[in-house]
């Protein structure tokens, strides 16, 4: 087949108007499998074949085909990147299964402890010890096998892919609900529009899209000659470009997906290891760092995170650390995974670079508990920056290595008054200051100059700075840390002004009652102007008193009153994280409400039924007592509960057709697989979850149902392999207890 002439646009339109219909469908096959061809040329090899112009040509002879025989158009033809239109606004996109977030370590040692872990010459955990007590037998610890990978620094993302034609992307989020942020992804470098076959019904791509380093500094340095600010670092400015509402910066200045997990497939069986994972990656066109390794053995492991660490400055893209998985799959789902992590899988995250400043001063920070936390004001210092090579624009051919990243830091948190003590700490004194895993500014040790005794020291407040009330010390005990700790305390619980803001802000927050537009400030003036004096006081505000607010006009308010109603309805494990019970985080009040059903019966229950709970013991359920103890918290329920928040129960009543099945839907978990008729996959979910049911996305034997649809397929068949009980939308609806079942 005749290329187009790079250098005679007029040839390509004259071709393309000429064409009948069956040159046409020949020429726009080979027009599609060529663009493509230079695109993985061009982005993932950087091995050109054509110059710029001559791919342009090429394009713009295809847009001229399809225009002129629009049946001809196909859904991966290049044509069908570019001219997205904005969205309103960012959608919820619904993991399923959730993506969890990686445990995190720091060196050789704690990397050795993820698969082996001793005390006193025993086994007593890591990867060897959760494989034995799961009946995986005897295993040799050398002969481990493992991927590692880089850790790439950027936004995590996951792909849908339906009859194998991408249809939706979305960020990681909490790791349960993301953003679709498909409008933009889909002009992304690396994310293929149709997989090649054989693929399955649906398919769930996990990986991290990130903006070349070249590419980081080109954007900076085109958005400051344009007056405009720029941005701190490569993953700033990618998370900037996905989440755009408008398409046209993705366009403009595409970033690169890496794959790298599969989060769900159906319709294909599961690849035996993480390494086919990638092989099968490859057969689909996804793109790959190539720096992935198979490892056998911890000591292999820390060899090829030691050579990434080296590599880094020349790598295109920004790296954090390094991801170690365990490769073969069976012994992945026999170890298992706690809510926040899989227990098969861990980050190593490379040392911190440091930075001397020197430490102004120390303030005071009052939170919402009343605990006072010493917090270094520092000279601002420049922290978190990465070298790496790029072209030297005054040296044709050379390359030069430039610092890219970082932040200006000017505070940093010192914990507890054991830890300000420790580092004999004195206003202006040298202090080396890091970002722990590259996020959190944390201060060491001063330095020893010899004029320690020459500065002052830092006084520790007898009273609240926040309400004047004085302050007590109490001491605990660290088991992990063998040691005791300090802490300052704020002796005034019910009227601080401080814990109230905090209070209110963790109330508000987007995983406890999610009240849009409350944000830092507001609260702030809420509580000075003396409109709020505890949480209840939120759903009694006026719009009138909010609208003579400082920056809050009438449609500002009337957004917020709006949020607080929406608010009300929240489910009751948001309400129970939202009161700020001290033990109580995400993950337990979740299962404290799907446990219990709903808030009277979570505040009947004593010591015995807390404990009763999985994963709360004696430390947590003695702190819910405690806090249900207090007149204050239930003088607040009742309050919140008679301006109408509802406190919903957790699980739908039981009716007389869903006592008579095997089971009802609370407590028990689900797989969904194939096509249901009426309710489809993601409404599904949504009602199980929301009448007390899990829902997994993998079988195993502690599948209580598997809810089959039309085509459904391989985890179907795991299904009758393992006895989990099947069964259909209409039993599932059953069980829901609706009434009209079709």
């Amino acid at each position: 087949m005749e290329p187009t002439r790079s250098d005679d646009a007029a040839h390509a339109r004259a071709r393309a108007e000429a064409a009948t219909l069956e040159q046409a469908t020949a020429r726009v096959a080979w027009l599609v499998s060529e663009l493509q061809r230079h695109a993985r040329l061009y982005y993932e090899q950087d091995e050109p074949e054509i110059e710029d112009r001559a791919y342009d040509l090429l394009f713009y002879e295809l847009q001229i085909l399809e225009e002129r025989f629009p049946q001809l158009s196909r859904e991966d033809s290049p044509t069908q990147r570019v001219g997205g239109k904005p969205v309103e606004g960012l959608e919820p996109f619904e993991h399923v299964p959730p993506m969890l977030s990686l445990d995190n370590r720091f060196d050789d040692d704690h990397l050795r402890e993820f698969e082996v872990m001793t005390k006193e010459g025993r086994v007593t955990g890591g990867l060897v010890e959760a494989l034995r007590r799961a009946g995986a037998g005897s295993l040799d610890a050398g002969g481990l096998e493992y991927v590692v990978e880089p850790k790439l620094d950027g936004i995590a993302l996951e792909l849908i892919y339906e009859a194998g034609r991408f249809v939706r992307a979305g960020t990681r989020g909490d790791g349960r609900t993301g953003e679709d942020v498909t409008h933009t992804v889909s002009h992304c470098k690396g994310v293929p529009l149709r997989l090649k076959a054989p693929y399955p019904r649906e398919a769930r791509i996990r990986g991290e899209v990130v903006l070349h380093i070249e590419d980081f500094v080109r954007r900076n340095e085109a958005l400051e000659v344009r007056g405009e600010k720029t941005f701190e670092d490569p993953r700033n400015s990618v998370a900037g470009i996905i989440r755009q509402l408008d398409p046209a910066t993705a366009e403009r200045w595409p970033p690169s997906f890496y794959a790298h997990s599969l989060g769900a497939l159906d319709g294909m069986d599961w690849p035996e290891s993480e390494w086919r994972v990638l092989e099968l990656f490859g057969r689909w066109e996804f793109v790959l760092t190539g720096r992935e390794r198979v490892c056998t053995g911890i000591d292999e492991v820390i060899a090829a995170i030691a050579d990434l660490q080296e590599a880094r400055p020349r790598l295109e893209f920004g790296i954090d650390g390094a991801v170690v998985k365990l490769n073969e799959v069976s012994l992945q789902q026999a170890v298992g995974a706690t809510s926040h992590h899989p227990k098969w899988a861990t980050s190593y995250k490379y040392p911190a670079k440091e930075a001397i400043t020197e430490l102004v001063d120390v303030e005071f920070s009052v939170g919402r508990s009343g605990v006072i936390t010493p917090v270094a004001i520092l000279e601002p210092v420049r922290l978190g920056a990465n070298e790496y090579y790029r072209e030297d624009p005054d040296r044709p051919g050379s390359k030069k290595l430039v610092e890219v990243g970082g932040v200006t830091v000017t505070r940093a948190t010192l914990h507890n008054l054991t830890y300000l003590k420790d580092r004999k700490l004195r206003r202006r004194s040298r202090v080396p200051v890091y970002r722990a895993g590259d996020v959190i500014p944390k201060v060491k040790d001063a330095i020893d100059d010899g004029l320690a005794a020459m500065r002052a020291e830092i006084c520790i407040p007898q009273v609240c700075p926040s309400c004047g009330a004085s302050t007590h010390v109490e001491r605990r005990f660290d088991e992990k840390k063998e040691r005791w700790i300090e802490t300052l305390h704020c002796t005034n619980s019910v009227s601080c002004p401080a814990q109230l803001v905090r209070a209110i802000e963790h109330f508000a927050s987007r995983k406890a009652m999610d009240i849009e537009g409350l944000g830092s400030k507001l609260v702030d003036q809420l509580v000075s102007a003396g409109l709020v004096s505890r949480l209840s006081d939120l759903y009694d505000l006026a719009h009138g008193q909010l609208s003579t607010l400082d920056r809050m006009g009438e449609k500002s308010a009337a957004n917020i009153i709006d949020a607080l109603e929406r608010s009300k309805a929240q489910p009751l494990a948001r309400v129970l994280f939202g009161l700020g019970i001290p033990q109580v985080g995400e993950t337990t009040a979740r299962d404290l409400a799907l446990h219990f059903g709903s808030l009277d019966a979570f505040m009947r229950a004593d010591a015995a039924a807390l404990e009763a709970v999985p994963d709360v013991g004696p430390k947590v359920a003695a702190s819910v007592l405690e806090a249900f103890a207090s007149p204050e918290l239930l003088a607040e329920i009742l309050r919140l509960r008679a301006l109408g928040v509802q406190f919903p129960d957790a699980a739908a009543p039981v009716s007389a057709e869903v006592a008579e099945l095997p089971s009802a839907v609370a407590g028990k978990t689900f797989v969904l697989t194939g096509t249901l008729p009426t309710m489809g996959r993601s409404l599904a979910k949504e009602r199980i979850l929301a009448a007390g049911g899990k829902v997994s996305g993998s079988v195993s034997k502690r599948t209580d149902f598997v809810v089959a649809g039309a085509e459904a397929g391989s985890k179907l068949t795991k299904a009758g392999a393992l006895g989990v009980a099947v069964i259909d939308e209409v039993a599932l609806l059953a069980m829901l207890g609706d009434k009209d079942i079709p």
